[in-house]
């Protein structure tokens, strides 16, 4: 409801313009009345206003002397303004339109003139309005988008001092990776609930922040195939009690309203803004880890890679014997290194702690080995599907059954980067997938018929045809549904069950979000093409 303030120094009028029509109705509700400019002028000051109806003629202030002290006060000067004349002098007319006057109406007010009136005040108010909120999204969109440069580290002076000016910053700055637990992800829906649930919980995330929203953002790790909120965390935040409570807080609120697993990774703590791409690594390297990891809701960096551990036992011989053994991919090999390791672990009697440090370091190891491979592919997202998709085939994470199948797994994926025979394999992958892009294709499936390493199949497919798997073949079938839809008759849902898709809704929203609309609106347009 817009609200109304009604100015004249007769009461009878003003009890008339209440009665006369129905305000509600128009959109308007009454929010008070005056009797002369100065008494409105002094309403306005604690109430909010969006229009002023008022006499031109009242004693001690008049309505044009209201209307230019409006217009010349910063706080007040958008109210919309209509005049009330028992005056038909130009002279009035052309004063009240020089100060931005909405309307000047005779008296006797007519009703059907002052309902138009209202409506056209409306009508500007709602165009501004939606102005407004372009405005808003636009400036939000570019902060979005200038706080994840700074983020990930590509970002100049003029970046930094953006962001300075549109959100409150202290010191002490931590960068907190917030997702949804995908493990039960399955099929063909993946992308699209991934999808769903990350908008749902960006949402959830703002309502929570309030004042701070703006240290949210989505899609920083977007080329990892991620599905995150980024969350910039600075200590005015948690000054009244400490970062675990503040964050365990965060986390009850988000699991209650979604109803959905969530995890934090909590990157460590740096001075400024200026060096969050430092806390941002981290939080990456600890999301690498994770599979190795006992579940839980939120880890923290300092917790899960300890690199200043007192009295340090790291058990390098048995760590470097392993590691050859996975260059050479020796599967037995790697077998007896992993029982050597745990065997020496349990002799040394070492705690929790160490035992992550020992991980760790093979864990760096590995990813220097695939780095002086190919220094082009995603090694954290490598390693961190090996270990998920270990853990997900049934092996305790964490466990020494875990770390067997990891190695090995790790030995056949830098064994297929020094073959030359990648190409030959993705030229008959993509062959496979013009053949059969009506089934229920899926890589796992692919690199098992292949003997290729799943997560190094998909990174071999993202770098030659740059875009994941899914998303390749969703491609393919979106490509044969438009020669279905130009050269037969077939009814919509059943070009959808030909290429294979068996959600009517899922294949027009895939169909929309590769070729722009809707299948049934790319068949017209062809087809109305055609005949011109």
């Amino acid at each position: 409801m817009l609200r109304v303030l009604l100015v004249d120094d007769e009461p009878f009028i003003l009890r008339g313009m209440e009665e006369l029509i129905d305000w509600k109705q128009e959109g308007f509700e009454i929010a008070g009345t005056a009797s002369n400019g100065e008494e409105a002028f002094c309403f306005l000051e604690n109430n909010n206003i969006d229009l002023i109806l008022t006499d031109i003629k009242m004693p001690i202030m008049d309505g044009l002397e209201l209307l230019k002290m409006i217009r010349n006060s910063e706080s007040h000067k958008d109210v919309f303004f209509i005049i009330l004349s028992g005056y038909a002098d130009f002279q009035y007319a052309q004063e009240a339109i020089k100060y931005t006057c909405t309307d000047y109406i005779l008296k006797p007010v007519e009703k059907d003139k002052l309902i138009q009136a209202l409506r056209k005040v409306r009508g500007i108010k709602n165009i501004k309005l939606e102005r407004d909120r372009e405005t808003k999204k636009l400036e939000n969109a570019y902060l979005a988008r200038t706080l994840i440069s700074v983020i990930q580290g590509r970002f100049d002076t003029a970046m930094v001092e953006y962001v300075r000016q549109h959100i409150r910053l202290s010191k002490g700055i931590r960068y907190v990776e917030i997702l949804i637990d995908g493990n039960d992800y399955d099929g063909e829906f993946e992308d699209t609930v991934s999808r769903a649930n990350q908008i749902l919980l960006y949402k959830t995330c703002i309502d929570y922040l309030q004042d701070d929203s703006g240290h949210c953002v989505m899609d920083v790790s977007i080329q990892e195939k991620v599905y995150d909120v980024g969350f910039l965390l600075c200590r005015y935040m948690y000054e009244s009690s400490d970062i675990k409570e503040y964050l365990e807080n965060f986390m009850k609120y988000l699991r209650e309203m979604l109803g959905l697993q969530v995890i934090m990774i909590v990157g460590k703590e740096v001075k400024n803004l200026e060096e969050t791409a430092k806390s941002y690594s981290t939080s990456r390297m600890v999301r690498s880890f994770q599979g190795f990891r006992e579940k839980k809701n939120i880890y923290y960096y300092e917790e899960e890679i300890q690199v200043h551990t007192p009295g340090i036992m790291l058990c390098k011989n048995s760590l470097d014997i392993l590691l050859n053994a996975v260059e050479q991919n020796n599967h037995s090999d790697i077998m007896k290194a992993v029982d050597s390791f745990y065997k020496e672990m349990r002799q040394r009697e070492v705690s929790d702690e160490i035992m992550r440090l020992n991980v760790n370091y093979l864990l760096f190891q590995l990813l220097h080995l695939a780095l002086e491979l190919d220094d082009t592919v995603n090694q954290e997202e490598i390693l961190r599907m090996i270990s998920e998709g270990t853990f997900k085939d049934g092996v305790l994470r964490g466990s020494k059954a875990h770390l067997c199948r990891v190695a090995c797994e790790y030995g056949d994926y830098l064994a297929q980067m020094r073959e030359d025979s990648s190409c030959g394999i993705l030229m008959k992958i993509e062959k496979e997938v013009r053949e059969r892009y009506a089934d229920n294709l899926t890589l796992k499936e692919l690199s098992e018929k292949y003997y290729v390493n799943s997560a190094y199949l998909g990174q071999l497919f993202r770098k030659r045809f740059g875009q994941a798997f899914k998303d390749y073949l969703n491609h393919c079938r979106i490509e044969q549904a438009c020669q279905l839809l130009l050269r037969t008759d077939k009814k919509i849902y059943q070009i959808a069950e030909t290429v294979g898709y068996h959600d009517l809704d899922y294949f027009v929203n895939r169909f929309i979000s590769v070729k722009g609309c809707t299948p049934a609106k790319f068949r017209k347009q062809v087809r109305d093409y055609g005949k011109q």
